[in-house]
């Protein structure tokens, strides 16, 4: 069984502590048996401080990590004091000796302590966007991206705040399971399988006024017609808006520019239909909107570097068992 290993440190944020056990603690196979273990450890196995009022008691210490398959990190510091001071004693040491395959996922300002030790050079990585302009000061080795809720780069995980840390996990379950186990996971949890945009929607804005229009209800329409063309247009009309200012709602409400997030959606229902069904290949491209086979997998090559017909064997077989 996987093993999921979460790492307290002391001023550990409660939220993002619980994250990891809420999402792949809830994840089993059609024959109801648990796909994780998850454990929570801290360095030395001694309670840890939380940035809250109270207190948090752990079963572990750091060697569970020698046994971990994936190591999540929540956040423990917002990092504005100088690295000697928020550091933890020992981290680099018990982070130097994880296995090779071992992921390591950081959620929010934890990006900073991977930084630290040097597992984020040369990589792309993103915490939250009020932290960004310190990290890229602090890490300029650190391609940083402060627009998306999670950065994959294979071994290493990186999270925006709080609740793009759910992302990640269902992420991190859709890659190893299929999205039809995430999006069941993701329905007992009462989250979004897969948020629309990046941190961009969530950065400081002035409130529109209460009679702005919104792109919400088209993008719900588009839903139901991915099958369709849908041009750009056909959107604006349906929004009851001109072109220019559909493109423009549409970004500040999901982050993407609507020919973008289409493609993001059809992608994703092509990859539920790989999944769910036995549909012929260029059938599944038709009903994705994606047009042909030939288009549908050159969107899953770029998008997870695999074809139709493997990532079908991988995820259908795993699904139907």
């Amino acid at each position: 069984m996987h093993r999921v290993v979460v790492l307290a440190l002391n001023g550990v944020y409660p939220f993002e502590l619980g994250i990891p056990a809420r999402v792949f603690g809830t994840a089993t196979g059609t024959d109801g048996a648990a796909l994780y273990d998850v454990r929570t450890c801290s360095l030395d196995g001694a309670p840890v401080l939380t940035n809250a009022d109270f207190t948090i008691a752990v079963e572990y210490d750091s060697s569970a990590l020698d046994e971990a398959d994936t190591v999540v990190i929540p956040p423990f510091s917002t990092c504005d004091a100088p690295e000697s001071e928020w550091m933890p004693a020992g981290l680099a040491r018990v982070l130097g000796r994880l296995r090779p395959d071992t992921r390591i996922v950081s959620i929010c300002t934890a990006a900073f302590a991977l930084a630290a030790v040097g597992l984020l050079d040369d990589r792309q990585a993103t915490t939250h966007w009020k932290a960004a302009d310190r990290f890229r000061s602090r890490f300029p080795q650190v391609r940083m991206d402060a627009d998306v809720l999670f950065v994959d780069e294979g071994r290493i995980l990186t999270a925006a705040g709080s609740a793009a840390g759910i992302d990640a996990c269902l992420h991190l379950l859709r890659r190893d399971h299929g999205s039809v186990v995430a999006n069941h996971v993701a329905r007992l949890c009462i989250v979004p399988p897969w948020r629309e945009g990046g941190q961009a929607q969530f950065i400081d804005r002035p409130i529109p006024e209460p009679t702005s229009a919104t792109t919400a209800a088209t993008r719900a329409w588009a839903l139901t017609h991915l099958d369709g063309p849908l041009p750009l247009a056909e959107l604006a009309a349906h929004a009851r808006m001109s072109v220019r200012t559909f493109c423009r709602r549409f970004r500040e409400e999901t982050g993407l520019p609507p020919g973008q997030w289409l493609t993001q959606q059809r992608v994703d229902r092509a990859r539920h239909l790989l999944e769910a069904t036995d549909l012929p290949i260029d059938r599944v491209a038709a009903d994705a909107g994606l047009g042909t086979a030939a288009s549908l997998r050159q969107h899953l090559a770029t998008t997870i570097g695999v074809s139709p017909t493997a990532y079908r064997q991988t995820f259908h077989a795993r699904t139907s068992r």
